[in-house]
């Protein structure tokens, strides 16, 4: 490891407290206390929920390597599996360190502009940067990251302040921030874990200290919390930074926070309940969760090895989405960018598509709520959302069936008040009810090119019970 003197190492506890700012009144009259059972009580931001879909954005120094995993320092150097010892035998010289891949990630064509108007097209509702991930290197000119900072090294920019300035001033995409709470190497980390996590050096001197800079100076509205390192919320302090988050932060009313802020906390602690990557249980779940899963099946960072089918399809995308929404969740998904900043084709292809299927039927998916069935029970694969105030029901489906004539097993029609239509169509489609329950839709007769969208497509039934 390249020897590198980090600032603020014997921060005292003192110190700390005073880099908070001085507390500002809070606009709800809730105040939560520093305890798991105060926060767990926080109604979560309405926004949130109503989003139903964002994008993840995994980048970093791992991007350089772009091989493998973005897990690829602590493959190589810690767990030394072959793959990835054979990649640096063969592409690097024997002295070579991990920190000598700072200075190659250059983010030389990165334009944060581009990057917004990307997402916006996507249809996505937010985004989530990752900030600093376990390897310890942040996008922004940390105070507490010396020589190991998007500022100092590589790219000589502040990322996070470029693509939050993006979002804000050209999308109406809310802007979130990953951080991971460890790194893998970091030497006051090591040394706390060898004393059980009874010394807290590193919290201290490092993580909350960036994690009050990240929220003061750019105000995220998602604080996607990541990597315990196996320590106890405790050791982190997580209630208390929550704390000052829920009651004196900028971001205090609108921001949502996640469940990964300490062993033993994911699925059951926090704001929306994550549980494990790529989570999708397929059914209802009585806290709100998100899905937050990945486009390269194999990958949360850009990899140059990967070849077509590691990539999920539009198709497969969508109904991740449309299964998610249905069961309550919603979805972030995934890309990696590259090196020097670009969003490859086949990303920026997956999210146009999904913008694209959203344009037509976004009707379906935003600010809905879950229905008293999540899935049909006669035609597999149709799934329901539900806006109440409307008296809407909506059947997404994904197979047109060749008869034309679509079964669905769980709405029960009402003579004389029932009314069915297929977004991006408009007309209104005859049906009929069935004698037990449900109704048979006879869908419009139309060519490829008259159909509203590819992919999947819904129904809104008013008036069904």
């Amino acid at each position: 490891m390249r020897p590198r003197k980090l600032r603020g190492l014997a921060l005292p506890l003192l110190l700390l407290l005073l880099l908070q700012p001085p507390p500002s009144p809070a606009h709800s009259s809730t105040r939560f206390d520093p305890t798991w059972e105060s926060l767990d009580a926080r109604q979560l931001p309405a926004w949130f929920d109503q989003a139903k879909f964002g994008i993840f954005i995994h980048w970093g120094v791992f991007s350089v390597p772009s091989f493998g995993s973005e897990w690829f320092w602590w493959y190589w150097q810690k767990e030394k599996i072959p793959k990835y010892v054979e990649f640096m035998k063969d592409n690097y010289p024997p002295s070579f360190k991990y920190e000598d891949f700072g200075p190659l990630f250059t983010a030389k064509f990165f334009n944060a502009n581009q990057w917004a108007d990307i997402f916006q097209a996507s249809g996505a509702k937010y985004i989530v940067l990752t900030s600093k991930h376990h390897e310890g290197f942040t996008l922004w000119g940390s105070e507490y990251s010396w020589n190991w900072n998007a500022i100092d090294e590589g790219p000589k920019r502040d990322i996070v302040k470029e693509l939050e300035v993006a979002i804000r001033n050209r999308t109406d995409l809310r802007f979130g921030l990953y951080y991971s709470l460890f790194e893998w190497f970091h030497p006051l980390f090591l040394e706390d874990e060898s004393s059980s996590f009874h010394k807290r050096q590193f919290p201290v001197s490092k993580t909350l200290p960036e994690l009050y800079e990240l929220v003061n100076n750019y105000q995220p509205e998602v604080l996607w919390s990541d990597g315990d390192g196996g320590a106890p919320d405790q050791y982190w302090n997580s209630t208390g930074f929550l704390a000052w988050l829920y009651n004196e932060s900028p971001v205090r009313d609108t921001v949502v926070t996640n469940d990964r802020w300490g062993a033993g906390s994911i699925c059951k602690h926090g704001g929306f309940y994550t549980c494990s990557d790529r989570y999708n249980p397929g059914h209802l779940l009585p806290h709100k969760w998100e899905n937050c899963m990945t486009i390269d099946k194999l990958s949360w960072g850009y990899r140059r090895e990967a070849g077509i089918s590691d990539y999920l399809t539009i198709g497969e995308l969508v109904k991740q989405l449309v299964e998610t929404v249905s069961c309550g969740g919603n979805l972030l998904m995934n890309i990696g960018p590259t090196l020097d900043g670009t969003i490859s084709v086949v990303f920026e292809e997956r999210l146009r598509q999904m913008g694209s299927w959203l344009k037509v039927n976004g009707e379906a998916i935003y600010e809905t709520h879950t229905w008293r069935s999540q899935n049909d029970t006669v035609t597999p694969d149709v799934w329901y959302t539900f806006k109440p105030k409307e008296k809407l029901v909506y059947a997404i489906f994904f197979k047109w069936p060749t008869s034309g004539q679509l079964f669905l097993g769980q709405p029960k029609a009402i003579l004389g008040a029932t009314e069915v239509k297929l977004l991006g169509h408009g007309q209104p489609l005859n049906w009929i009810s069935l004698e037990q329950n449900g109704i048979m839709v006879e869908l419009p007769q139309l060519t490829i090119r008259q159909m509203p969208c590819k992919w999947g497509w819904a129904l809104a039934l008013t008036n069904v019970i």
